[in-house]
């Protein structure tokens, strides 16, 4: 396949500069371009040659590019897109890391109307609780799902030198409907990470708080890791998703009651058929995921 001239990288992190070092190590990409607002950030990135040419400014960083990619957190994903919007090449692709896609999906019509056919909005299955440009990695995407939102506007072309792109980083790639993802993700990850949130948050509201933290160990520590997740990244998400997710926050309210009421009535056999029934999916699911 042809590789990439110049890629450009809004927000250098962990999905963005991963992205860029699975791609160097392929040899389809000759130049890389970091843009972000954390000079120290650019710095590091640099250091470890994520990136070969540092940014502050968007629209001039991707004159030029023959691919962007939006790796911020989508809340910022608007503003960059009104920028870059004037000065795209008429043949660059723009693609993302959003863990969100109808918003994003919204965002690319708003702001780069007339670019639809280039724009293949994206989401790379492989997140991390750590952030930046130091948690890039070479193997991040081997063997993991990358999901593709693109538009009825979006060439074929455009959408198979993504698909390819991030198959040479390893992944397996999946097309579905921005609203299918939504609903999807809002169940396994968006969720599970508002939870985590709010067990943290319930630990730390405790009186005996450093007590229960000083013997915490695994079960907690695997418990609560995507606790120490990007704050605002979850943020946006949770506004971004707000509907799936409060369907989905409702539902596991309800599954705590259910449990409170069988711990209050003291329903033993109640409990563990309870438990049965979400352990032996849990290790079906285990064994099918090693």
């Amino acid at each position: 396949m042809s590789g990439v001239r110049k890629l450009v990288l809004l927000g250098t992190g962990l999905i963005g500069g991963s992205f860029a070092l699975a791609l160097k190590r392929a040899r389809l990409v000759q130049h890389v371009v970091g843009v972000g607002r954390n000079a120290t950030n650019l710095e590091r990135a640099l250091d470890l040659n994520v990136i070969d040419e540092a940014s502050h400014d968007a629209a001039a960083a991707v004159a030029g590019a023959d691919l962007v990619l939006l790796g911020t957190p989508v809340g910022q994903m608007g503003a960059l897109m009104q920028q870059i919007a004037p000065v795209l090449a008429a043949d660059c692709i723009v693609t993302d890391g959003g863990s969100t896609k109808q918003d994003v999906s919204a965002l690319f019509r708003q702001h780069l109307p007339r670019h639809l056919s280039h724009c293949v909005p994206g989401h790379p299955i492989a997140g991390s609780d750590l952030s930046g440009a130091a948690a890039a990695q070479y193997g991040l995407f081997e063997g993991r799902r990358v999901v593709l939102t693109p538009f009825a506007e979006t060439a074929q072309n455009a959408l198979e030198q993504v698909q390819t792109l991030w198959q040479q980083c390893g992944a397996r790639v999946y097309t579905m409907t921005p609203e299918q993802h939504d609903g999807i993700f809002a169940a396994v990850s968006h969720v599970p990470h508002l939870l985590a949130f709010a067990y943290m948050n319930a630990v730390l509201a405790k009186v005996d708080a450093q007590p229960c933290l000083d013997f915490a160990a695994t079960g907690f520590r695997d418990f609560t890791r995507i606790a120490g997740s990007h704050p605002e990244m979850w943020r946006d998400i949770a506004v971004a998703n707000r509907e799936a997710i409060l369907a989905d926050l409702k539902a596991c309210a309800s599954q705590l009651q259910h449990v409170i009421a069988l711990v209050e009535a003291g329903n033993t056999e109640g409990m563990e058929d309870y438990f049965a029934t979400a352990s032996r999916a849990r290790v079906a699911w285990g064994q099918r995921h090693k």
